[in-house]
């Protein structure tokens, strides 16, 4: 696991100005590489310290730290504890729709593997099954050929090999299963651009799709141990390195991106859905954690793209105290020849508090 969201991360930086070049839905603000990559960043560093853990005893002869390997950490032989680690990290710094809805994938592709040393076919298959569905349902309005498609199209493919070979949970297996994943995450992806109107129009297939396929395809290298597929993205419509970035020429986009981190009771949390959904769009809201408080109220990560802010700022300060709040402009600058093709980008798009800092 720590290994797979490390080549993500890897991977999705070098890829970003792509993934940013081709984002014109939901909305044409050229963000969906930068976003993804800060949410595994966040994802992969929550890591780190998996499976390093040492005790530092004093050594008595002398002055000197001795370190020496303590107890072995359960939770660091638990599939499910170190990708939940990894999820509820990029949960609580999830950007953008794409990366909230990459967190809920992980958060809830943690939950069938829990307790579990090694992955394997049969887990693979309700792991990618229990993610897509959470994906979908997070969503207010969620809409064919994005990424869900991709994470829907993979979870099938897994679920059918595993049922091909009976629950097999040999290591064979879950790489007949992986590469089946992968194969059919990229015919989902070529499926996007007939699948939405905006896409077909310009002739590019979903971002946020091409994202998902990258991630899924750095779990199969990851967990196989072999190379990632360089000819993988290869044909798919605007992703040469030459194409321009089409949502440069598109209609700007009006309003702004509104997220934070919210405790609320099951109540709250449906009255605030249907306020959001009456007031804005992409309306995302999914658990952080799956525990609730002393007072059965749950932690939510909320997003929702809306014209004005203020109303929708305003409902949520008025059924909880918010936590890492901040509000986006989706009519962000477009200046795509002022980075290399090739930078990694360290921040993400320009946000403003609640304070009027830039953040």
């Amino acid at each position: 696991m720590k290994r797979w969201l490390g080549k993500a991360e890897t991977t999705l930086g070098n890829h970003s100005d792509r993934l940013n070049a081709i984002n014109i839905f939901p909305v044409a603000d050229g963000d969906t590489g930068t976003n993804l990559y800060l949410t595994v960043r966040a994802a992969a560093r929550a890591l780190q310290d998996v499976a390093t853990d040492t005790a530092v005893l004093p050594q008595l002869d002398a002055g000197a730290a001795l370190h020496v390997v303590g107890p072995p950490n359960p939770a660091q032989n638990d599939v499910g504890a170190v990708l939940a680690k990894a999820g509820q990290a990029a949960m609580e710094q999830a950007r953008g729709n794409s990366g909230t809805l990459f967190a809920v994938f992980l958060c809830a592709a943690a939950e069938p593997l829990a307790g579990h040393p090694r992955l394997s076919s049969p887990l693979l298959a309700a792991a990618l099954n229990r993610a897509q569905i959470r994906a979908w349902s997070a969503l207010s309005d969620p809409v064919p050929g994005t990424m869900l498609s991709v994470m829907e199209a993979a979870a099938r493919a897994a679920a059918a090999v595993d049922a091909e070979h009976d629950g097999d949970d040999s290591n064979h297996t879950l790489g007949l299963a992986l590469d089946a994943a992968v194969e059919a995450a990229l015919a989902a992806v070529v499926r996007t651009e007939d699948q939405l109107e905006a896409l077909h129009t310009a002739h590019v297939v979903d971002a946020g799709g091409v994202g998902m396929l990258l991630v899924l395809d750095c779990l199969r290298s990851a967990v196989l141990g072999e190379e990632l597929q360089d000819q993988l993205l290869d044909g798919l419509h605007g992703y040469d390195v030459q194409d321009p970035h089409i949502h440069v020429d598109m209609p700007r986009d009006d309003g702004v991106e509104v997220m934070c981190t919210i405790t609320l009771s099951p109540l709250d949390a449906a009255t605030m859905r249907q306020r959001l959904d009456e007031m804005g769009e992409s309306v995302i809201m999914s658990q952080v954690g799956g525990e609730a408080n002393e007072d059965g109220a749950y932690r939510w990560r909320v997003h929702v793209h809306v014209p004005d802010p203020a109303p929708a700022v305003a409902l949520i300060r008025s059924l909880g105290e918010p936590s890492d709040i901040n509000v986006s402009e989706l009519a962000l600058p477009r200046n795509p020849d002022s980075l290399p093709l090739d930078a990694v980008p360290d921040a993400g798009p320009r946000t403003t508090d609640l304070d009027g800092h830039e953040r």
